[in-house]
C-alpha cells in the first residue's frame, strides 16, 4: 500500500497552514501521526537514514528513499500532520561540512570538527562549494525523493546551521569568544561570508526540490507554502546582550528579510536575555522555545510565551496535550501555536481511537 495522503489532503494542509501563518486560524496546529497502518509490503533490509549511518555512501539514494517510504506508509496522518521526510540526519550545522569542516559520527552521533589544517582566523574564508561530496550526497537523496514521490511527500531542508555557529565549528571552544575581543572585524567578515554561503546552499538545494516538493519545512516540521526555514544561534548562549546586538542580530535580521518566512530556535535559558531583541525583528514569524535538559517542561514558562504572544509572533510548543492546554491557558488562546513532537504526536506511537478524535475535536479539529 502506498503512503496514505491524497492531493486533496495536501490542499487542506496548505490552506490551514497559510491561515495559521497569517493569523487567521483561530485554533492551534496539531500534527498527529498515528501508527499501525499496514504498509502492504515487507520492511526493507536497509536501515533508516540516521546520524549513525549517514556516512555510508554504499547505500544508494534510492534505497534510502525506499526505506523512508516504507516507514511513511505505516502512518495515519491525522489533524494537521502530513508526510515529511526529515533531512537533519547529517547533524545540526551541516553547512560547516559543506565548507570544509570534518564530520565525525564514530560515536553514533554527528559531531563537527575544524579541518585538519587549522588556520588563523584571518585566513579562514567561507564559500559556496557545489562540488563538496556531502553537499552532492544531500542533493542526490533529494533527487531520488523527488523522482519517487512526485510531490506526495515533503522533503525538508537539511539543518544548515547558523553563520555564527558555523564559525564556531572552525573556531571551537574559547577561541571564538576571544576573537570577539581580539578580532571583531574578522568575526563580522566571516559571519557575513557564512551568511552568503548559507543562502547559496539553501537556494541550490531548493533548486533540486522545486517545483515538485509540495512546500517548505525543516527539522521543526512547520509547513509553509512560501520559502521558509528555522534559524538559530546556539553560540549566543555564551555572550552578553550587547555582544548579541553587535555580532548576531544584524545577520539574523538580514536572514529573516531574505527568507519568505522564518522561526527562531530559542534553545536554553542562556538565550532568554536576547529574546526582546529577537522579537523586535519585524520579519520574524515566530519563536520555538526549548528550555533545555534538566529544566521544567514547556508548561512552566508562562512569561516566555506571554512575551512571544504580546509581540504578535507565532510559537512552537514542545510537549503533549497537557503542555498545550497549559500554554493555551497562559496566553488565553490556542491561536498562533504549533504543537511540536510530544509523546507519540509525531513518532507514530499513538494509535487512532475515538478518544484521540474526541481530544482533537476539543481544539476545533474535525
Amino acid at each position: 500500500m502506498a503512503i496514505d495522503f491524497s492531493p486533496e489532503r495536501w490542499k487542506q494542509i496548505k490552506e490551514t497552514y497559510s491561515r495559521w501563518w497569517t493569523g487567521k486560524l483561530e485554533r492551534p496546529l496539531i500534527p498527529v501521526r498515528a501508527g499501525g497502518r499496514d504498509p502492504g509490503r515487507a520492511k526493507p533490509a536497509i536501515p533508516f537514514l540516521s546520524q549513525a549511518n549517514c556516512h555510508d555512501f554504499s547505500i544508494t539514494p534510492e534505497q534510502i528513499i525506499d526505506r523512508i517510504d516504507y516507514d511513511l506508509s505505516t502512518i495515519h496522518y491525522l489533524a494537521d500532520a502530513y508526510p515529511i521526510c526529515g533531512m537533519h540526519c547529517f547533524g545540526p550545522g551541516i553547512a560547516a561540512v559543506f565548507m570544509g569542516a570534518i564530520l565525525d559520527n564514530s560515536t553514533g552521533r554527528v559531531w563537527f570538527h575544524p579541518p585538519a589544517r587549522k588556520l588563523p582566523i584571518g585566513e579562514i574564508h567561507f564559500r559556496f562549494d557545489p562540488d563538496n561530496v556531502w553537499f552532492r550526497r544531500v542533493c542526490d537523496i533529494y533527487r531520488a525523493g523527488m523522482q519517487r514521490w512526485q510531490g506526495q511527500v515533503l522533503m525538508s531542508m537539511t539543518d544548515l546551521g547558523n553563520p555564527m555557529d558555523l564559525l564556531a565549528t572552525f573556531r571551537p571552544g574559547e577561541e571564538l569568544l576571544m576573537d570577539l575581543y581580539d578580532e571583531p572585524e574578522e568575526v563580522k567578515r566571516l559571519v557575513w561570508e557564512a551568511h552568503e554561503a548559507w543562502h547559496q546552499f539553501f537556494n541550490a538545494l531548493n533548486d533540486v526540490l522545486r517545483p515538485v516538493n509540495p512546500g517548505y519545512s525543516d527539522w521543526a516540521g512547520i509547513y509553509s507554502e512560501k520559502s521558509a526555514c528555522i534559524i538559530q544561534c546556539d553560540f549566543c548562549y555564551m555572550i552578553s546582550p550587547d555582544m548579541f546586538e553587535e555580532f548576531v542580530l544584524p545577520e539574523l535580521s538580514a536572514h529573516c528579510r531574505r527568507l519568505g518566512r522564518s522561526f527562531y530556535h530559542l534553545d536554553g535559558i542562556g538565550q532568554l536575555p536576547h529574546l526582546d531583541s529577537i522579537l523586535a525583528i519585524p520579519e520574524l514569524g515566530g519563536v520555538q522555545w526549548v528550555p533545555g535538559d534538566g529544566k521544567p517542561d514547556c508548561s512552566h514558562w508562562p512569561e516566555v510565551y506571554q512575551k512571544i504572544a504580546a509581540a504578535g509572533k507565532n510559537m512552537q510548543v514542545w510537549g503533549g496535550f497537557d503542555v498545550l492546554d497549559a500554554v493555551m491557558g497562559q496566553i488565553g488562546t490556542g491561536k498562533g501555536i504549533h504543537l511540536a513532537d510530544g509523546p507519540g504526536l509525531l513518532s507514530g506511537e499513538l494509535r487512532d481511537s475515538p478518544d484521540l478524535r474526541k481530544k482533537l475535536a476539543s481544539y476545533g479539529i474535525a
